[in-house]
């Protein structure tokens, strides 16, 4: 599997864009039930994200601890390739960056993490 940044190489018009989207693997809101988690670590930070209802999610950790805003209650805008052109229905993907509602753009993400809300552990 190629890194992030030889993800990001073959991605540099919009054309390729489009073409390679939907081969990304990804993790896609419709993937995610509310209570799940995802765990996204980028070049630069860890940001833990919580679904906490349909297409609001509480997010602490990276620009929001910065700020001493952790935890929020955000909506994700998508991701993107570094520019303008989002794809909105997807929450993580390697080489990509993670965009807020509040137009916080992440670092290039590394890796992610989902955690299912029916994993946890029960003692």
């Amino acid at each position: 599997m190629p890194g992030a940044e030889q993800i990001t190489q073959q991605y540099r018009t919009l054309s390729a864009i489009v073409g390679n989207a939907e081969r990304l693997e990804a993790v896609y809101k419709s993937d995610l039930e509310v209570g799940d988690r995802l765990v996204v670590t980028t070049r630069n930070s860890t940001y833990f994200i919580h679904v906490f209802q349909e297409g609001l999610y509480t997010v602490s950790g990276g620009w929001f601890d910065r700020k001493n805003l952790s935890p929020t209650n955000v909506a994700i805008n998508g991701c993107t390739w570094g520019g303008h052109a989002i794809k909105e229905d997807l929450l993580a993907a390697c080489g990509l960056h993670l965009e807020f509602e509040n137009n916080v753009v992440t670092s290039r993400i590394m890796k992610y993490e989902v955690i299912r809300c029916c994993e946890e552990s029960v003692n």
